[in-house]
Formats: structure tokens, C-alpha cells, sequence
């Protein structure tokens, strides 16, 4: 895709399609090989959507056959069917991923990517079906707070909550979208996460912040055993780099550095995690 193209003009290229599963409708992004060889699944954090791939997604296409990327729109996401329980957790994003990709007829093992909050709903997805994942990856993950005391998840449940009641998607992305990104950043980044994270429907976010409040991914990385990779920005203030390097030491694991950039690192550090999700056309998918 050319610089010229604004990344808006860029993200066209991949037009959100949807497949409906016995638990309700998936909407997506696609791009390289054809959906059924699907190498890479992405899932998208709290505050954004398939669209904050747009640089994983370009990748593919350029690779072309050797690479077949997929990144949802989670449930209660823009068109995508919101989960029947108003306070799921990470199993049930799980069960809707697996329904999506056997709907789809994904069957090879895949690379799982979880960015954010999407880290939570991998790393269950992962353990849950080992056979399926050929390798786990969270970017800036988001670790929950399932271990943090009652008042203090409460705390944090209801401040993020109270933010988009008072402020909606279109204000809580014009006050809170440059934080997602570092001081560096592109005001074309900017502006582009901004839009992503003011499309976020208020009831698909509310599920996912009690995901976020009750969640452990420690826990269910203590219960995966497959290849896993662990990195993050420097510069990230959301989920900070010592945060961050503390999961890895537990999983024992090394932590990548994807460079001085914020919490969108998929975005702001595209070429560095395109490189580590081997979406280059000199490393094999």
C-alpha cells in the first residue's frame, strides 16, 4: 500500500465481511490466503476493533499465499452478535472464537494473537484448545484483575465505566486516544486510533470490561504449554513495559522489545510485529 493513502483509505482495502455461528454472528477482516489456510488470528483490545490490524492485514497481503491473516470484530463489537450473559468471561470469548473459525473452516493450527484485553480471551482460547494454537503471542497484554482485592476491581469496573457513561465512545476517544499511542506518534496515528476506539458499542464494551475486571491470564498461562511470545513498547503507559516483563519472567519467557512506542503497538510498531508474526517476505508465515 502506498504512503500516499491516508490509513483510513488504506484500512478500504479490507472490507469488514460476517459469517453467522451457531452462537451468533462473527464480523471480521481478512487478507493474504485464502480464509480456510489461515495462518494468523488477531484479537483486538478493549478500545478498538479489526481495524488497529490494518498494518498486520497489509503485511498478509503482501506476502500474499504464504500468509492468511483473520482479525475479528469481538463479540458485541460492531456488527458481531453480543455474548447472551452481561458479565462473560474469558472462556466465553474463547467458545465464540472457536465457533467463528470452525465456521469458517479453519482447522490448521494457527498463530493466536492477542493484543490488550484480547490477550485474555487468547490466552483461554489457547489453553482451552492446545491442538489448534501453534503458537501464542500477547502484545501489551493485558493481565486482569482477578488477583487484585474486591474494592480495587470494583474500583477499576466502574471508573472505566463511568468514563464511557459520561464522556461516550466519540469522547472517551478524543480524551483517551492519544494515550494509546506514544508522544512520538504520527497525529495520522492519532486520528486513526481516535476513530477506531469512537466506533466501540457502549454494550460490547461493558462485557468486556467485566472480562477485564475479573480476569487472570497468568492463570491460564500457568496452563499452556505451547510456543509463546510475550512483547511490548517501551513507551507504553497502559500496560507498562515492567508490567509486562514481569508476565514474561513468570512464564518464563524473554520479553521483546518492539521500541520506544505506546500501547497500539500493532500500529505504531507495525514493521517490528510484523517481523515477529514472521508477515515478511523474507520469513515464512
Amino acid at each position: 500500500m502506498t504512503d500516499a493513502l491516508t490509513l483510513p483509505n488504506r484500512l478500504s482495502h479490507f472490507a469488514v465481511q460476517g459469517v453467522d455461528t451457531p452462537v451468533g454472528k462473527v464480523q471480521f477482516r481478512h487478507a493474504g490466503a485464502p480464509v480456510g489456510r489461515t495462518t494468523h488470528v488477531l484479537l483486538h483490545g478493549i478500545g478498538s476493533g479489526s481495524a488497529s490490524w490494518l498494518m498486520q492485514l497489509e503485511a498478509a497481503a503482501q506476502v500474499g499465499a504464504n500468509a492468511g491473516v483473520l482479525a475479528w470484530e469481538a463479540p458485541g463489537y460492531a456488527a458481531s452478535t453480543p455474548l447472551p450473559m452481561a458479565q462473560p468471561q474469558a472462556q466465553d470469548y474463547a467458545a465464540r472464537l472457536w465457533h467463528w473459525l470452525d465456521a469458517l473452516g479453519v482447522t490448521s493450527p494457527i498463530t493466536l494473537v492477542g493484543h490488550s484485553l484480547g490477550a485474555l480471551m487468547a490466552a483461554r482460547a489457547a489453553m482451552e484448545q492446545p491442538e489448534r494454537v501453534a503458537r501464542l503471542v500477547l502484545l501489551a497484554p493485558a493481565q486482569g484483575y482477578a488477583r487484585a482485592t474486591l474494592q480495587e476491581r470494583e474500583k477499576k469496573l466502574n471508573d472505566r465505566l463511568n468514563t464511557l457513561a459520561t464522556l461516550g465512545p466519540q469522547g472517551m476517544a478524543d480524551q483517551r486516544g492519544a494515550a494509546m499511542l506514544s508522544a512520538q506518534a504520527a497525529a495520522t496515528q492519532v486520528a486513526f486510533i481516535q476513530s477506531v476506539m469512537a466506533q466501540i458499542k457502549p454494550a460490547g464494551y461493558t462485557q468486556a470490561a467485566h472480562l477485564l475486571a475479573q480476569g487472570d491470564v497468568g492463570a491460564d498461562l500457568a496452563r499452556w504449554h505451547g510456543s509463546l511470545l510475550i512483547a511490548s513498547g517501551s513507551a507504553d503507559t497502559i500496560t507498562p513495559m515492567a508490567a509486562c516483563q514481569a508476565l514474561a519472567a513468570q512464564c518464563q519467557v524473554a520479553w521483546h522489545d518492539l521500541g520506544p512506542v505506546g500501547h497500539a503497538c500493532a500500529l505504531e510498531a507495525g514493521h517490528a510485529v510484523n517481523q515477529l508474526l514472521n508477515l515478511t517476505q523474507d520469513a515464512p508465515a
